[in-house]
């Protein structure tokens, strides 16, 4: 499986690429499969503390390898309705929604094209750069079929209902400053890839508590209610002070040193 992900590591930042570039990334049953099994090797890898999301070639992705409607070796039934424990998404949603339940900033370079499945793949992770010369879409409704890969939770908070109706039943090719007017991305840079690199390395620097602290509040927080929000910082804040990485950073923020941080 992992032929179709290739996951290398330096610098404490994975660089996890989908990697069927030929097909301009498009994601088959093989694909599916090994973005969750990336996902779950990167989190049991306690020394990893960035993720940077690309794809080989380029495009990003494509979206869905249409074999995939006709792969007799798939019962559709079954792989919508089992999730995939502990997490609550099925099959096609972890290739998604992994990112986001990863606990370490995941950070997504798009070149090329990021349309249906790939689009959603890209709104798991936590930012996402894009080319000047990107094009983005959810895509889904031209093959008849909603977008399901988690597009329920990782964009309702990026772009309002009626925008996602109106994208998501046009099935229209958005440019790269029409997607981040409207918040699918985060920002327009020349090199995406580097872009999302420089980012992952800062947050490899910092201590590990804090970034992953800040990754659990964030995607729990908005959609929580504003006590449980106040108490979850408090709760998330008081696992973190006085802790041996929480001192450090105060110690070599103090003594103008490069901090030692443990994972």
């Amino acid at each position: 499986m992992m032929d179709r992900v290739k996951i290398s590591i330096e610098a404490q930042v994975a660089d996890v690429v989908l990697n069927r570039a030929d097909k301009m990334n498009a994601v088959d049953l093989k694909m599916f499969e090994a973005l969750g099994s990336a996902a779950e090797r990167i989190a049991a890898d306690k020394s990893v503390r960035a993720v940077v999301l690309r794809g080989a070639g380029e495009n990003f992705c494509a979206g869905i390898d249409l074999n995939v409607f006709s792969d007799s070796a798939l019962d559709f039934g079954t792989a919508l309705n089992t999730p995939l424990k502990p997490s609550a998404a099925n099959l096609f949603q972890r290739a998604a929604y992994a990112w986001r339940e990863l606990p370490i900033p995941v950070i997504c370079a798009i070149n090329g094209v990021a349309y249906g499945a790939g689009l959603q793949i890209a709104l798991g992770a936590d930012i996402r750069y894009a080319s000047p010369t990107a094009r983005l879409s959810i895509m889904e409704s031209r093959w008849g079929i909603i977008p399901d890969m988690g597009i329920s939770t990782t964009l309702r908070h990026l772009v309002s209902p009626d925008r996602v109706k109106e994208l998501s039943w046009s099935a229209r090719i958005l440019d790269s400053k029409e997607a981040q007017e409207l918040g699918l991305i985060t920002a327009v840079v020349d090199d995406p890839v580097a872009a999302s690199r420089e980012l992952a390395m800062e947050c490899a620097a910092k201590s590990p508590d804090a970034i992953r602290g800040i990754k659990a509040l964030v995607n729990e927080a908005w959609q929580a209610s504003e006590s449980d929000a106040l108490a979850l910082e408090a709760r998330i804040q008081a696992g973190i002070i006085g802790g041996r990485n929480q001192l450090e950073a105060v110690k070599a923020n103090l003594c103008k040193r490069k901090p030692d941080f443990r994972d």
